[in-house]
């Protein structure tokens, strides 16, 4: 057993392939975080909705690996875990930096942003600890606290329609607001709604 963790690339040699599922999931959030990047660089509407399309195919990688998991009975720990890290890039900090790049750059704007991403992140680390905790007693799990942190994909798509009627910087959705000196564009609550939702007592049937 020690001989076999001590080849390279032991801990790949070791993924399932619902594992690869996951990190195409990864690899797709980590294309919009450049795409959104891409934009504020050259200012071409294009690479914004590139940024965008990229969600939804994380989403599907998403979906596949779960079900791929369950298919070949090879659900693990580490599974978990890699989609778990891989979901906060694509549907958490990948729509946010979206909006960024959108237009929502303003002092209020950015706390509401990394208010949404943290909700994201512990709404993954309290849907990791009830599974395990289910898992433990022997429970099949039949439903998680809080919305699932893909339903940012409705914030994305909100957004893509935005960049695509060109309602970008100064032209976003309701304007923008001056207060004490610092902006908020009114268009990022919906991040600061989706965000109190993720970390809510709502019950969302496990599918």
């Amino acid at each position: 057993m020690t001989e076999r963790k001590n080849k390279p690339f032991a801990m790949i040699r070791e993924f399932h392939l619902a594992d690869w599922f996951t990190l195409g999931n990864a690899f797709a959030g980590m294309g919009a975080l450049f795409s959104v990047m891409t934009y504020l660089q050259t200012g071409e509407v294009l690479h914004l909705l590139y940024a965008c399309g990229l969600i939804p195919v994380a989403l599907v990688f998403d979906v596949l690996d779960g079900r791929i998991a369950r298919w070949r009975q090879q659900q693990s720990i580490l599974g978990r875990e890699l989609d778990s890290l891989a979901d906060i890039i694509s549907f958490g900090v990948a729509p946010a930096v979206i909006a960024y790049g959108c237009g929502m750059q303003g002092l209020y704007d950015r706390i509401i942003l990394v208010f949404f991403v943290a909700c994201g992140v512990s709404r993954l680390a309290r849907f990791n600890i009830t599974a395990e905790a289910l898992s433990a007693g022997g429970n099949k799990v039949k439903y998680f606290e809080g919305t699932p942190i893909p339903t940012s994909l409705v914030l994305v798509i909100a957004l893509a329609v935005a960049a695509w009627q060109g309602a970008l910087g100064d032209q976003l959705w309701f304007g923008k607001l001056e207060i004490a000196g610092f902006y908020l564009h009114p268009l990022v609550l919906m991040y600061a709604v989706s965000g109190s939702l993720m970390v809510s007592r709502i019950r969302i049937p496990k599918i």
